[in-house]
């Protein structure tokens, strides 16, 4: 593989697009959309922003000392493009873009309501780099809408839509691959038997398929991600049927009957 050698730049793509909202008491609030953002601690919590000082938000942001990151989907491409290239110095970007504001519960700046997770932060540092200063801070509270919450509390975060920005351009997030720890996850050896009779079935399933054990389906209307389930049959009726479930979407119910056909 040939590769061309470039001057130093900043080529780390794919990267989260956020919106970070912050807001001086008795002023508006404001919306900056940031790519240069991610986790640095895991206890205590903690996240990083760069922001050019020249951004009306820098300013906001280190008066106060806390903002919130808003993470963006789908449905608020457009809002999210237009919070980065828009200065809050002479706009209110809540209500060009229709957006609404939201309560926080531990700083004193909203949250953005259609946002599926807004992470309330506290600056704990400011470290001055050259083009950007680099914004440290703890996270104080996490606020998740219900509707990506199962009966178990489980949080199925893929189902938002969750889009990143790469090169210029924002997209959305696709089939998930694997989960943490997959490649060296001990796996079932399926017994023979069963092998057969899912191979004998897998000629009239059409486009979905069996992989390991796995039945994946192919996405449809109601669900973006392929589904992958693991399945057991029962000898003594010949019926498959799921024994847990890898991913957060859920089977659709044609899935088992067109399997035990």
């Amino acid at each position: 593989m040939s590769k061309q050698n470039w001057k130093p730049g900043n080529m780390l793509y794919p990267v989260p697009a956020v919106m970070v909202t912050c807001q001086r008491e008795g002023e508006k609030p404001n919306i900056i959309t940031i790519a240069w953002a991610g986790t640095i601690c895991s206890d205590p919590a903690m996240v990083s922003i760069s922001i050019q000082k020249k951004r009306y938000s820098y300013a906001l942001i280190r008066d106060t000392r806390e903002f919130v990151l808003n993470l963006t989907t789908k449905k608020l491409a457009a809002a999210t493009d237009y919070c980065g290239v828009c200065s809050g110095r002479d706009t209110d970007k809540f209500a060009q873009t229709g957006l609404t504001p939201c309560d926080s519960m531990a700083v004193n700046c909203p949250g953005i309501a259609e946002s599926p997770v807004n992470i309330e932060c506290k600056v704990t540092e400011i470290k001055p780099l050259g083009s950007h200063d680099l914004f440290l801070a703890e996270v104080v509270n996490v606020a998740v809408d219900d509707a990506l919450l199962d009966e178990t509390g489980r949080l199925h975060l893929d189902r938002s839509g969750l889009i990143a920005y790469s090169h210029g351009g924002y997209y959305e997030l696709g089939r998930q691959l694997g989960t943490f720890g997959y490649s060296v996850r001990k796996r079932r050896r399926m017994h023979k038997s069963v092998q057969k009779i899912l191979q004998r079935k897998n000629k009239r399933i059409g486009n979905n398929c069996i992989e390991n054990g796995l039945y994946r389906s192919e996405p449809d209307k109601a669900y973006e991600n392929s589904c992958f389930v693991r399945l057991c049959l029962c000898t003594s009726t010949g019926v498959i049927s799921a024994v847990d479930q890898s991913t957060a979407c859920k089977c659709r119910p044609s899935v088992f009957s067109s399997l035990n056909r």
